[in-house]
């Protein structure tokens, strides 16, 4: 498979970033919603530690979705025009360490490397929204039982 092709998918893979973000977005002002009217009713230490551990993993997710989101846009760039990759690489490694963005060491690493690291990321974002989704499912599950318990 070709370089080029190689950065497309990368870069079309790292887009669905944004539909995972939107999604967290969504459950993180759920779960905020959910603090707020249980705080009102009848306020538990229990709950809000549940609500403060989910919006702290939607600041998370949030930290790895602009990340992909970032690396997204620099994939589909270089894939975009594959006749100057090589000069565009060293170019983008060059602005990136002069923005201090990646250390001066990870210069010049080839694009599989890359990709697997844009992947990771995109791993860590989808580790968080699954956390996010579980936890705020055990909070809707045992809510009521908390409930019947006083």
């Amino acid at each position: 498979m070709n370089a080029d092709l190689q950065l497309h998918i990368i870069a079309s893979l790292l887009r669905r970033g944004r539909a995972l973000d939107n999604l967290s977005t969504g459950l993180t002002l759920l779960s905020l919603a959910l603090g707020l009217s249980q705080l009102w009713f009848a306020p538990s230490g229990l709950l809000m530690s549940w609500v403060v551990l989910l919006v702290v993993l939607g600041l998370g997710e949030k930290y790895y979705a602009l990340r992909v989101a970032f690396d997204a846009e620099l994939f589909q760039k270089l894939a975009d025009d594959p006749a100057n990759l090589t000069r565009n690489t060293r170019a983008l490694d060059q602005a990136l360490a002069a923005f201090s963005l990646q250390p001066a060491d990870k210069a010049g690493r080839s694009w599989p490397l890359r990709s697997q690291g844009a992947l990771k990321l995109l791993r860590q974002q989808v580790l968080l929204l699954a956390l996010q989704i579980m936890l705020l499912l055990g909070a809707l599950l045992i809510l009521p039982w908390l409930g019947r318990m006083r």
